[in-house]
């Protein structure tokens, strides 16, 4: 195959894109989960969310540790500026994701009432935390950060909490957690499971809200974020789909379709990164006030021949973290079951 005819920088875009979309999609319910824990009632509910993600969350990190390294190889520039720029909030991010993984571990060593209690907040306030920052960190993304004639990040940590990507933040959390909704439905049975449902309903709710005001704030305050679609009619297709998807989600759940439901949240997952990617492109980060500034495709890339390289080795390790994430999700396809080994 002649990686030279292909434009390889486009060609790792769109792969970085499907990476960090694998990761939300997949570690987007696990968060959510950990974002409704604390709504259980019991002991024996909090294991059983706890067991619904625990054969799978570890996996599906696995999707931002490599998404991260792809960007690294193929974009060393935006990952200097943005790792620089944002470095206090991707040390809240870890940390709060350390937290959660740890809880989850710890969480059943012992059978204190105070000590499963500490694990417990500490899980759900790690999940909506993670939740709210990734979704800070789009929002400055599609808002455009200040970036100078080097393209590096000229704000500061509090620059980056304006309207805008607090805004995100509050959607981020909604999604993710209407979609750990769902998951939960999909794994649990009795009166847990006929509560959930409950709870997706809310989840919907909250996330249909979010999702209205965030697409007003978009048109109205972040043109650029809509310019593509305006300039091809034809890309609403693409907002359709994802529209249709989001209106689905109900409808499964009023037929006790929890699979289906699930599918479709995953749907809308998909094609609402695939809108952000088609709108930044080319951009990889936007620069705001001044356009001319941004880290493109172009200007951030690695060489050709280091994008060849990689792009070997991508074809070589992407199908495999896909063909682990698809077996992990088969044997544990089961709804849970308590027993000894469990969280």
């Amino acid at each position: 195959m002649n990686f030279d005819a292909l434009d390889l920088n486009t060609v790792w875009f769109l792969l970085i894109g499907v990476l960090f979309t694998g990761y939300a999609m997949l570690d987007g319910f696990d968060l959510g989960v950990g974002a409704l824990h604390l709504f259980t009632k019991t002991d024996e509910e909090r294991r059983v969310m706890l067991n619904a993600i625990g054969p799978v969350w570890d996996g599906n990190e696995v999707w931002l540790v490599t998404g991260g390294g792809a960007l690294f190889a193929a974009f060393p520039n935006v990952y200097a500026t943005v790792f620089s720029g944002f470095y206090l909030a991707f040390v809240l991010l870890l940390v709060a994701l350390i937290f959660r993984a740890v809880a989850i571990e710890f969480r059943s060593k012992q059978p204190m009432r105070w000590w499963r209690q500490m694990w417990d907040i500490g899980f759900s306030a790690g999940s909506i935390l993670s939740s709210l920052l990734i979704g800070v960190a789009m929002g400055n993304i599609a808002w455009g950060i200040p970036l100078d004639e080097r393209g590096e990040f000229a704000g500061t940590f509090w620059s980056l909490l304006h309207p805008y990507s607090l805004l995100l933040g509050v959607t981020t959390l909604a999604l993710f957690t209407m979609h750990g909704a769902i998951y939960a439905l999909l794994k649990t049975a009795g009166p847990l499971h006929d509560r959930l449902r409950g709870w997706v309903r809310n989840g919907m709710i909250f996330f249909i809200v979010c999702y209205a005001v965030t697409t007003m704030a978009t048109l109205l305050y972040v043109p650029h974020m809509a310019a593509r679609v305006r300039a091809h009619p034809w890309l609403f297709s693409l907002a359709l789909a994802n529209l249709l998807a989001i209106a689905n989600i109900p409808r499964e759940i009023h037929h006790g379709r929890d699979g289906r439901a699930f599918l479709s949240s995953c749907a809308a997952l998909v094609t609402l990164m695939g809108l952000f990617g088609l709108e930044m492109f080319p951009n990889l980060v936007f620069s705001n006030p001044d356009p001319t500034h941004s880290l493109t495709i172009r200007n951030a890339a690695s060489s050709a021949k280091t994008l060849g390289i990689m792009l070997w080795i991508a074809i070589t390790g992407v199908p495999l973290v896909i063909s682990y994430t698809v077996c992990i999700y088969w044997i544990f396809r089961d709804k849970v079951k308590l027993d000894r080994m469990s969280y």
